[in-house]
């Protein structure tokens, strides 16, 4: 029973059933976001939707069955877990939040299918490298807010008036959202010279930090893409070592049973 179970689990078949069912429960949750059609199939989509999640609960009950407390080894297992969870939560109003946390459950396709696994783990192992760049923006951000707050906090209070509002509109002008005709120009009209203050402030964080996190992050992904590739390859060669074995021990069998004929 338990090896038919691990078998069905291992089925490709069984894979895209489950992707499927991920992806019509998107669709259903998004449709209950519409009014018009809550009124016309509301209670169709509420069974639908009952049936999609009871579905999930069986299907992790059996995974917990044949892999016992190896469940819980694989992080893709708990993470499943806690999102199939958080569905069950009952509806009151001391749980209203996490029942809204149930469209998390559309995040069940980054655990079923393997590319989406692999860019993840590339962004959690690329993390650690980017604590550094963190900690150097940081750096940046507060000089640069000190700086902007001093020289601009007097005359463009609403802008720069503290610290907070300036690190606030100096991560608008890094996201290069309305910088210019926003909030630089009208500093210019005033202190012609700011551009020279804000020029290097996107230069160092925009075109160069920002750039960093995105090498960490390629860096991480082509590391996790290459570890991949290369447990495919010692799989393929252990497979190829594993034939030729067989092949040489059936011509030894031939072998001896031709002596024995001769």
């Amino acid at each position: 029973m338990r090896d038919r179970l691990a078998a069905l689990l291992k089925d490709r078949r069984f894979e895209y059933i489950i992707i499927a069912l991920v992806v019509l429960n998107a669709i259903v949750l998004g449709l209950e976001t519409y009014p018009a059609v809550m009124n016309a199939v509301g209670p169709f989509l509420i069974g639908l939707d009952n049936v999609i999640l009871a579905i999930f609960v069986v299907e992790l009950g059996v995974r917990m069955f044949v892999h016992r407390t190896r469940f819980f080894h694989d992080p893709w297992r708990i993470f499943d877990l806690v999102v199939v969870g958080i569905a069950l939560v009952p509806a009151s109003s001391g749980f209203a939040v996490l029942r809204a946390l149930r469209v998390l459950r559309i995040l069940r396709l980054l655990s079923v299918i393997p590319s989406l696994r692999a860019v993840v783990t590339g962004l959690v192992a690329a993390l650690p490298g980017m604590g550094s760049i963190v900690v150097l923006m940081l750096l940046v951000f507060y000089v640069f807010a000190v700086m902007a707050t001093k020289l601009f906090g007097a005359d463009f209070p609403q802008w720069f008036g503290s610290l907070g509002d300036s690190a606030y509109s100096l991560f608008q002008i890094m996201t290069l959202e309305s910088w210019s005709m926003g909030i630089v120009r009208p500093v210019m009209e005033q202190f012609p010279w700011a551009w020279a203050f804000f020029i290097p402030f996107i230069m160092s964080t925009t075109f160069t930090v920002l750039n960093l996190f995105i090498g960490i992050i390629v860096a991480a992904m082509q590391a996790e893409h290459d570890e991949i590739a290369d447990d495919a390859r010692n799989q393929l060669q252990s497979d190829q070592e594993m034939i030729l074995s067989e092949v040489k021990a059936l011509r030894v069998e031939l072998a001896e049973m031709r002596k024995e004929r001769g």
